[in-house]
């Protein structure tokens, strides 16, 4: 008996094509809109989630305080409040194996008579600070090599930079390029990581960078922690704030530094970026909500169109609840069919936007993922959406009179 109301609502429904179209176009729209954005913040969580995991679950990063937290590079936007004399203190704490700090500064970049204004970053002039800031940041050449002791006036770039992502011409070994006027040789090209960051950054010696942005010796923005073997991360991240704390005589709550592990920044980030997707969604919920009352109107034109018909099904023999599972069944079918065009309307987009992104910005941190759970429960929403805008519609019908049906014109 199922079946056959299947097979009455797929014939009712192909028999008013043009019509079934435009009532799921609501539906679908919404669909494809909250498929495209979950997919694309899950993935994003999950790449983003890669890049902190990459840093090392045993490193701990100390910065300057900022309100613009993920705005740019760490140390970027916030006057640094961070000296050498803070790099001390870190290292005496219980846990800690070994500390390096660094620059990160706006400047002024040229190239083949191009200026742009960017950031630069320094890298350490001491071996093991130069080892623990390769490490955190994974710096791995394609070409040339890393910088070294004793190197002055040289830097090396990331991938985006070398391969016209800032300047119009594509950089190559040896080139050189400007920062804050000064001339910088490149000696190596960094390899293509898909983070964003990494492959846009230019990196000179701390010395000869402190001297040409006149910066005094003991300033640094970001200080980068590597815990010993064993210790816990979070226990060694609070001593190093009670550290700080004492050394400086804040009391709790006033600090001017941010001390973070990896898992804390994902967390942040993961409450933002779940919260953006919240009201993307609230907003693509409009569209089902438009979708909806699409299907019950639809529903309702077709009551009075087959009123005929439902009298003639229930002078022979059909009861109300038959009736009523026929057009709610058919209204479903409208919702699942929008809901299925939709699933794959918001694939389509979201992957499109994802090689558009790689293709274009050279970033693999916006990539597209699809859980079971999202497409199974898009298709069950979407036929709900249909069933219950179609409940009404189906009532009135089962609720007509055979005499009356029959006798409508």
């Amino acid at each position: 008996m199922m079946k056959d109301y299947f097979k009455v609502g797929v014939s009712n429904l192909l028999h008013r094509k043009l019509r079934s179209w435009l009532t799921m176009v609501g539906i679908f729209i919404g669909i494809a809109a909250v498929v495209g954005l979950i997919s694309l913040g899950q993935g994003m969580k999950e790449a983003i989630g890669n890049v902190f995991l990459n840093i090392g679950a045993d490193k701990i990063i100390v910065q300057a305080k900022s309100g613009l937290q993920f705005a740019g590079p760490p140390g970027s936007n916030a006057a640094s409040n961070l000296t050498t004399h803070d790099v001390d203190v870190v290292k005496r704490v219980n846990g800690v194996e070994k500390a390096g700090a660094r620059l990160i500064k706006p400047v002024k970049l040229e190239f083949s008579k191009e200026v742009k204004f960017y950031f630069a970053a320094s890298m350490p002039d001491d071996e093991e600070g130069r080892e623990l800031i390769t490490e955190v940041n994974r710096y791995e050449p394609e070409s040339g090599r890393l910088l070294k002791k004793g190197d002055r006036l040289k830097a090396f770039i990331g991938n985006n930079v070398a391969n016209k992502g800032i300047f119009k011409k594509r950089i190559e070994l040896g080139n050189t390029i400007k920062i804050n006027d000064a001339g910088f040789e490149v000696v190596g090209i960094l390899k293509k990581s898909g983070n964003p960051q990494q492959d846009r950054v230019v990196i000179a010696p701390e010395d000869t960078l402190r001297q040409v942005l006149k910066i005094e010796k003991e300033k640094v923005d970001v200080i980068a922690v590597q815990v010993q073997k064993g210790v816990d991360v979070s226990k060694v991240a609070e001593e190093i704030e009670k550290a700080m704390r004492r050394d400086r005589d804040l009391e709790i709550g006033k600090e001017d530094f941010e001390v973070q592990t990896p898992q804390q920044i994902l967390e942040t980030l993961d409450t933002i970026l779940t919260m953006v997707e919240v009201v993307l969604i609230g907003i693509a919920a409009i569209s089902l909500l438009v979708g909806g009352i699409g299907i019950a109107n639809t529903m309702y034109t077709a009551v009075v169109e087959r009123t005929k018909e439902i009298g003639i099904m229930k002078s022979v023999g059909a009861q109300n609840k038959d009736i009523l599972l026929i057009f709610i069944i058919e209204s479903g079918l409208l919702g699942l069919a929008g809901g299925a065009i939709g699933i794959a309307l918001g694939i389509g987009l979201s992957k499109l936007v994802e090689f558009l992104a790689f293709r274009f910005l050279g970033t693999s941190l916006i990539k597209a993922l699809f859980p079971w759970y999202l497409i199974a429960g898009s298709l069950i929403f979407s036929f709900l959406v249909g069933t219950a805008s179609g409940f009404f519609p189906a009532k009135q019908a089962a609720s007509l009179k055979p005499v009356d049906a029959l006798r409508y014109e």
